[in-house]
């Protein structure tokens, strides 16, 4: 039987929101079988359960947000993209987080630094089938025409495969590789994905400041780049690591299904609503997809079955 995963003990970290600047501690604590990922805000005065669904997104603007029953309104954490991409390279099903705030740190502003917490705390398998949902067929979200198209979509594949895009006419970013693709079963998520930081460009970063967003955004935890280089003196980690962060984000974001994805994701341009929207055309057409496990491992795609190495 493919198990389900949680942690084996629980593990904490103190980082700064991204777009708050508050500084905020999260504690990561296993869970029972078939609990999923939950979100607990514990800095309230009657604390808060928020459980990862994609229609408890709430927001998409700059990061993905989500909400106790997706009410705008109610208590809300932020900035989720890069823990639950962690989450999904690592396989993990089932989590509490406990954190005393409405942001997950950026920490390094990538997702390495969660998959260093989550291993470092160990990985459990649990005596109940792990379960994915498998699309069955096509499924596609378009917005904009000309310039402006970006577009998404969902196909049946055995397995998990991602194909990114980026167009930003920006010479910086057209210096390096615009389209990636990787598949989930290589077990090379950890060192071909989780490194790809968050990015900024100058200009965009002075006009959120006025705002009140990104003011926790430093060389630290961002790629940052003005209107001709990347400022920041290491360079990147990545020759594609602009569109490798877009496809860590896709990857935290179509997690937020619940469960993992049997589908090849395709995108041209997209991001946190684009992802969402194709979630929710997805699971609103019951003849797109179905449940799945694997009472026999040797059934489940290539990959799937393996804990990942620790660092």
């Amino acid at each position: 039987m493919l198990q389900q995963r949680t942690l084996k003990s629980l593990t904490r970290a103190v980082g700064v929101g991204l777009h708050s600047g508050q500084k905020v501690e999260l504690t990561l604590r296993p869970a029972a079988p078939d609990t999923g990922i939950v979100f607990r805000r514990v800095d309230l005065a009657q604390p808060v359960d928020i459980p990862v669904r994609f229609d408890s997104v709430s927001d998409t603007r700059l990061a993905s947000t989500i909400s106790a029953g997706g009410d705008p309104g109610a208590p809300k954490v932020q900035t989720i993209e890069h823990l639950m991409s962690a989450c999904c390279g690592l396989g993990i099903d089932n989590l509490y987080i406990d954190i005393t705030g409405d942001e997950v740190p950026i920490l390094d502003g990538s997702a390495a630094s969660f998959v260093f917490l989550l291993q470092s705390a160990g990985i459990a398998l649990q005596n109940a089938p792990k379960k994915f949902i498998r699309v069955l067929k096509t499924v596609e979200v378009r917005q904009g025409e000309g310039s402006r198209l970006m577009w998404a979509r969902l196909d049946p594949y055995h397995g998990f495969r991602l194909t990114f895009e980026i167009d930003f006419g920006h010479p910086a970013v057209d210096a390096t590789g615009q389209r990636t693709t990787f598949d989930m079963g290589s077990g090379r998520y950890k060192r071909d994905i989780a490194r790809a930081r968050t990015f900024g460009f100058t200009k965009d970063v002075e006009a959120a400041r006025s705002r009140g967003l990104t003011l926790g955004g430093s060389m630290d935890n961002a790629i940052v780049v003005d209107d001709y280089r990347v400022l920041n003196a290491e360079g990147l980690r990545y020759d594609d690591e602009f569109a490798k962060h877009k496809m860590l984000d896709a990857i935290g974001d179509l997690y937020n299904a619940g469960h993992p994805m049997l589908a090849s994701y395709t995108a041209f341009k997209s991001g946190h609503a684009l992802n969402n929207l194709l979630l929710r055309k997805l699971l609103a057409d019951v003849t797109a997809w179905e449940y799945v496990t694997f009472e026999d491992e040797a059934r489940a795609p290539a990959g799937f079955a393996e804990l990942a190495p620790a660092w």
